[in-house]
């Protein structure tokens, strides 16, 4: 039976892997919103943010002895860019994605509010000052995109509708 400190480095691969993902995601999503600069701007943001939790990371990993997962990220990778293509050709892409992106959000604030509990247990109450940082990073961006739902969804209509 694995022991909290495995745990904790499962947890932190992941949780990379999850990142990793949204940085492809987030990268593939801005380059069709040219109509839509208040969004675009806010994943480009986020982008920046996402690089700096995947460094956090890394740092964890090497404290722990750990280091990314490579099959983890190569799956997680494989189907974040599927989703983004198959979403990227419908004509509603823009809210499926902005959609798709907020409840990410809620999934990476749910892991790391869950890493920080699991860091504790494995010893690593050292760690918690970047967890809490991540997770405060991600509320704020889930808070950012709740912020331009409706006028994204707008302009959405707006453009469909001529």
């Amino acid at each position: 039976m694995p022991d909290a400190k495995h745990i904790y480095t499962q947890s932190l691969q992941n949780t990379h892997a999850a990142e990793h993902q949204g940085l492809q995601q987030l990268e593939l999503q801005v380059k069709g919103l040219d109509d839509y600069p208040d969004y675009a701007a806010l994943l480009r943001q986020h982008a920046g943010t996402t690089k700096q939790q995947l460094a956090r990371i890394e740092q964890a990993l090497t404290e722990v002895g750990g280091s990314p997962a490579a099959l983890r990220e190569g799956v997680t990778t494989a189907v974040g860019t599927v989703g983004a293509a198959v979403h990227g050709v419908m004509p509603d892409a823009t809210l499926k994605n902005l959609f798709a992106g907020y409840a990410f959000q809620g999934e990476q604030i749910a892991a790391y509010t869950s890493l920080a509990v699991i860091a504790t247990a494995a010893g690593h109450a050292a760690h918690q000052g970047w967890i809490e940082e991540s997770l405060q990073e991600e509320k704020a961006a889930a808070a950012g995109v709740e912020a331009i739902i409706e006028s994204v969804t707008l302009r959405f209509l707006a453009k469909q509708q001529g």
